[in-house]
């Protein structure tokens, strides 16, 4: 069961807290929550195209996008976005609904009639305004279940909801930027700060973008690889989570508390010791 609460630090949105996080802190015990996310690309001008636009469709979809760890915001430097977007929109319509069977297609179905009515509200809110949708779209009722095909979305800003909240869908919102400065605020502009792609040549300047994103994981010229690597170790940033690192070594010993035993080794007395001779 989950409590709705309102933020901290004056943020007017509200948020889910799940009960044993509260019983937790009620009974003064360690917790670990890896909690909810909104994932941003940046794809710099030096960026290889061909690579960024699938990686991205990959880390946005896969799981039909219902991961926490799915890319669910893609910032673009100008020159390049229309060109970006098109070659992500011909890619995303050859995937195909796994449907009537497993081996149709792709793209699995919507895990809830809750999250699919979640998905079209962000739909329909984007759109509403302004947002053009260039390919998907719509969740379709199928075999008594609901079904979404990848959507690529432009003309998008951070009014709304598929900018500001989790979508937890294959809905690809691309927003362009004319400075690495403002790419980087746009990506940071957001309570989540799970993981994050950043895509650009060298990779010593995508690694210097990462640098200065808020977000525990960061995929350098790929997208979502915390979903398939388990060795480097990450935090959750901001509500996106708290406690340890859940991957890597330090994973098995996230709740472990650690005693120390201080023995003295001589008889003699202590500098800091009263002194009463």
């Amino acid at each position: 069961m989950w409590v709705s609460t309102t933020a901290i630090a004056g943020n007017p949105k509200k948020h889910c807290y799940p009960l044993y996080q509260l019983a937790a802190a009620e009974n003064f015990i360690p917790a670990f929550l890896e909690l909810g996310g909104k994932d941003p690309a940046i794809v710099l001008e030096s960026a290889n195209l061909e690579l960024a636009t699938s990686a991205v469709l990959w880390g946005a979809v896969v799981n039909t996008g219902q991961s926490c760890l799915s890319i669910e915001r893609i910032y673009v430097a100008e020159p390049i976005f229309t060109q970006f977007y098109h070659q992500l929109i011909a890619k995303a319509a050859r995937l195909q609904l796994a449907y009537p069977t497993i081996d149709s297609g792709e793209i699995g179905p919507i895990i809830s009639e809750n999250q699919a009515a979640i998905i079209n509200e962000h739909l329909q809110d984007a759109v509403s305004k302004g947002a053009v949708i260039h390919c998907g779209g719509k969740v379709e009722e199928l075999g008594g279940g609901w079904w979404c095909r990848p959507t690529v979305i432009t003309e998008v800003d951070h009014s709304m909801k598929m900018m500001t909240e989790e979508t937890f869908g294959p809905i690809m919102p691309v927003m362009p930027f004319s400075s690495i400065e403002e790419a980087v605020n746009l990506a940071n502009d957001s309570i989540y700060g799970l993981s994050a792609a950043v895509f650009a040549e060298p990779k010593e300047l995508a690694l210097e973008v990462g640098q200065q994103l808020e977000a525990g994981a960061i995929s350098i010229n790929d997208a979502a690889l915390t979903a398939i690597m388990y060795e480097g170790e990450k935090n959750a940033f901001k509500f996106s989570g708290m406690g340890g690192s859940r991957i890597g070594a330090a994973a098995l010993k996230r709740f472990m508390r650690k005693k120390a035993f201080l023995i003295k080794t001589n008889s003699v007395n202590d500098p800091w010791w009263f002194n009463y001779e």
